[in-house]
């Protein structure tokens, strides 16, 4: 553990969720895998998609629409809507088959295996403080078994813009009815959860578990209050 900044007693914790408290890569893959096969075999026209058009088509729509990046799953379903359309299916049946492929998206996308550790931990410090998740995915926290540890969860597009943006660190402050200064955001990313909170006022927490140097980091603009390599070393604040 690395102190780089004064740290102002806490009073309540935040969280980011995906790569802070397991690990989102193997659930992203399967969901993607799982969505093409659906559309593959949801209509004749669609046999032949590929992985690669629809992240062109997303990237296309995200160019003529920036502000959409802020909603992730609203961004999947329109893209997923084009998709079809340009395979010409009715507006009708995009959009009832967007819908249908959000289905599988939703599932897939919450079949994570949260670690025991983290479980353990969330419920080690939510004894003592209030916590809250803020999140730029769509995980749903119910799903996967982390929603009772906190007290307030907070996602990008239905609760404001993604983070780095200050919005959902506001909100959070808000709900909790306390300072800024005196809650920790704990997070993996250094500019959606690092400067974000920082420039926002909310102390900051980074989960290094990948053994960067965040001297050669170019994404380490601000330095984090404090430095952790696994969530468990927040036990030791208890």
């Amino acid at each position: 553990m690395y102190f780089y900044r004064y740290l102002h007693p806490l009073r309540a914790l935040t969280f980011d969720l995906d790569d802070t408290l397991y690990d989102n890569t193997v659930v992203l893959t399967r969901t993607e895998q799982e969505s093409i096969i659906f559309l593959q075999k949801y209509h004749p026209a669609l046999q032949g998609i590929k992985w690669e058009e629809y992240q062109n088509l997303r990237n296309k729509l995200l160019a003529s629409e920036p502000e959409i990046y802020h909603d992730v799953t609203y961004l999947r379903w329109r893209s997923i809507e084009l998709i079809m359309r340009n395979a010409g299916l009715s507006e009708s049946k995009a959009r009832a088959g967007a819908n249908a492929t959000m289905d599988i998206v939703t599932y897939w996308r919450n079949k994570i295996n949260v670690p025991s550790t983290t479980h353990h931990t969330l419920a080690a410090l939510s004894n003592r403080w209030p916590l809250a998740a803020i999140t730029n995915g769509n995980v749903d926290p119910t799903a996967c078994g982390l929603a009772g540890y906190f007290s307030h969860i907070l996602r990008a597009g239905r609760d404001g813009r993604a983070k780095p943006f200050k919005d959902m660190y506001h909100t959070a402050a808000r709900l909790l009815q306390l300072p800024l200064r005196n809650i920790l955001h704990v997070g993996d990313d250094l500019e959606a959860d690092i400067n974000g909170a920082i420039r926002c006022g909310i102390q900051a927490c980074w989960i290094n578990d990948s053994g960067i140097n965040i001297q050669h980091s170019t994404h380490a603009r601000l330095l984090p209050h404090i430095e952790i390599t696994r969530l468990s070393s927040l036990e030791l604040f208890l």
